[in-house]
């Protein structure tokens, strides 16, 4: 009896090892998966980071690092060796679960990310303390609960041996009266007891409760990485998923795809969070949030992320370039019915560019970065697309941050530019118009360079005053310098330079120093660029005059404009945007709001010019609706100056 009690122990202890190494083993394997898939994710939001990250500013990229993924330990060390950031706040608790997995064989990977130019090496850890203290405590649980089940036996063998025997004392003496009784045939089996049938049900019902709780584990597992994926403000998935469906979905070659992505930016959120409060701030991004949704629902299959603060980003699959500026245009109107109610200066501004499968994601991002640039620079929550066709504007806007600052500083310093003309030709003798200046520019290999691609990154990257500096230097000596200070000419500005207080000065003193070219010059000004503070509008027109020059408000039409503006600043000239003049001989009401423009600029003084005519026909109904001048390339083609 003995015997057999030892070798079902001793089964009994290889059955619980082999299944404390089984249950180790998916403990380890579960655990490394969903340490694995934080890490993919992680690497991936810093190489982000890092391809965005420009000059040294260290601190504002550990910020982001540190608000994005708030890593247990993080370095930064440069190609020269010198760490210039390092912080861990690994705990006891983290530092356990290290050396338990180490002694399994389990190694986490801790290999640096380094940037595209080699020159910056991060080294992190993720934070990992709640999947630390899962494995903890199911490590301890899955190592006690086998050891219990083989102990429990051991302790509990002298009371069911005494038991036993007592039972089986009694069966067969039973049995001996009965055979003494009856005859042998009539004896009863005698059935020994199944006394390890308590220990098998206990084990199933551990390894049920095991395989609830890993399910359990994972589940929750399973709701952390979504609650991980997911902006807490406005409930939509944030940067770390929008770079995982990227990854998964649309740079698969396997399966083709295309499309429009574009990028929502709220412009107006930093000066919301300072002057009306954080609250505030929460509630504007949660508005242009839906506004954006309820502009996207008519599309199929679309996706819509936060990818930070500021900034939506929107996937369309499978829309051609028309619907997506449908989309812009409504999006455009969605955004300034809300700009009247917030009374904001402007909403938002979105840039969008084409994509197809297997396209770099940082390429994408950049330009669509840089089409909300241009999206600024035209009209109040503006847009603007960029079509992937191979042109040079495609090409330009790939670049990254750093390679425009280094092609503007090289046109800064060394003069990379050229200047044209383009004649605005009077309707009538009487009408006083001039010769627009146009301007190129060219990288350092002399290849001619996109104008408004460099205009708009030159706003961004704050060189815009320098650039509409060089022009002006250049335009005035290249007028004194050809003698034509008896011809007119048009100078495009910025509308950061009208209110920049040094520009102004500088410029004053510029036209001062040449007054008899000054006479000749009429600056060209956006009106959006005019609207953004009237205060110093007037003032930059009240300069202009005093020294003789004048001034034209240009994509005049495109904005709010109303009389009061109009009276106030009261420019020498306006220009109709190129969307009224476009086919106006077959369009009614842009016929009757150019008429009407029209008369009240002559009552006032005011001259109006209209640019972008292409035909015969458009000519001839504009000077039929008295227009002073037209400007296009049916008119006169740009020349050299």
């Amino acid at each position: 009896m003995m015997k057999n009690l030892r070798v079902l122990w001793l089964v009994q202890l290889v059955c619980a090892v082999l299944l404390l190494v089984v249950l180790l083993s998916s403990l380890l394997q579960n655990t490394a998966r969903s340490i694995a898939q934080v890490n993919v994710l992680h690497q991936q939001v810093i190489k982000q980071l890092l391809s965005q990250f420009s000059g040294e500013d260290y601190q504002a990229l550990v910020q982001q690092i540190r608000s994005s993924l708030n890593p247990q330990q993080l370095q930064l060390k440069t190609a020269a060796g010198k760490i210039v950031h390092e912080h861990n706040t690994a705990t006891v608790l983290h530092s356990s679960a290290e050396q338990l997995q180490a002694t399994f064989g389990y190694q986490r990977d801790n290999a640096p990310i380094n940037s595209a130019d080699n020159q910056l090496s991060i080294v992190f850890k993720a934070n990992l303390d709640e999947q630390d203290s899962h494995f903890v405590t199911q490590f301890w649980l899955t190592l006690l609960l086998p050891l219990f089940l083989v102990i429990l036996p051991l302790c509990l063998v002298p009371v069911r041996q005494k038991s036993e025997q007592k039972q089986m004392s009694r069966q067969i003496a039973g049995a001996l009266d009965q055979i003494v009784s009856t005859d042998s045939k009539t004896q009863p089996e005698i059935q020994l007891p199944d006394t390890f049938e308590q220990t098998r049900l206990t084990l199933l019902k551990v390894a049920d409760f095991h395989q609830k709780r890993q399910a359990e584990l994972l589940k929750s597992a399973q709701q952390l990485t979504e609650d991980a994926a997911k902006d807490t403000v406005t409930g939509l998935p944030n940067r770390n998923r929008f770079v995982q469906f990227y990854e998964e979905t649309l740079r698969d070659t396997k399966h083709v795809d295309f499309g429009i992505f574009a990028i929502t930016r709220c412009t107006e959120l930093q000066n919301i969070n300072q002057s009306r409060g954080y609250h505030e701030g929460d509630k504007y991004i949660i508005a242009v949030s839906e506004l954006i949704q309820r502009a996207v629902a008519g599309y199929r299959d679309f996706k819509v992320f936060r990818l930070n603060s500021s900034d939506f980003g929107i996937i369309l699959p499978r829309i051609t370039a028309k619907e997506a500026e449908n989309f812009g245009a409504q999006l455009q109107s969605r955004l300034s019915e809300y700009q009247k109610l917030a009374e904001l200066d402007s909403v938002a501004y979105t840039g969008m560019v084409n994509y197809a499968t297997g396209k770099v994601l940082g390429e994408l991002l950049a330009i669509a970065d840089t089409a909300i640039s241009l999206a600024q620079t035209r009209q109040s929550n503006g847009w603007h697309l960029v079509k992937d066709d191979g042109s040079a504007e495609q090409n330009a806007l790939g670049f990254g941050n750093q390679n425009w600052r280094h092609v503007i500083d090289d046109v800064l310093e060394n003069n990379k530019i050229n200047l044209l003309v383009q004649l605005i030709q009077p309707a009538s003798r009487t009408a006083k118009t001039y010769s627009e200046v146009l301007v190129r520019f060219y990288s350092e290999e002399d290849q001619l360079l996109p104008t408004a691609s460099f205009l708009a990154m030159a706003e961004k990257l704050d060189k815009i005053i320098e650039v509409d500096r060089l022009i002006v230097e250049t335009a005035l000596s290249t007028i004194k310098n050809k003698n034509l200070q008896d011809q007119y000419f048009g100078l495009n500005l910025s509308s950061r330079c009208i209110h920049d207080d040094h520009f102004l000065i500088w410029l004053e003193r510029r036209l001062l120093k040449d007054a008899t070219i000054a006479s000749r010059l009429v600056f060209e000004v956006s009106e959006y660029g005019m609207q953004q503070n009237l205060k110093t509008s007037k003032r930059f027109i009240d300069m202009l005059h005093r020294n003789g020059a004048r001034l034209t408000v240009e994509k005049f039409g495109t904005g709010m404009t109303s009389f009061k503006f109009f009276r106030d600043i009261k420019p020498d000239f306006i220009k109709m945007d190129g969307s009224y003049t476009r086919h106006i001989d077959d369009d009614k009401n842009n016929q009757y709001f150019i008429r009407l423009m029209v008369d009240l600029a002559h009552r006032i003084g005011v001259g109006v010019f209209a640019e972008s005519v292409e035909t015969q026909e458009e000519k001839q109904m504009l000077e039929s609706l008295f227009i002073d001048g037209t400007q296009g390339y049916y008119i006169g083609k740009p020349q050299p100056i």
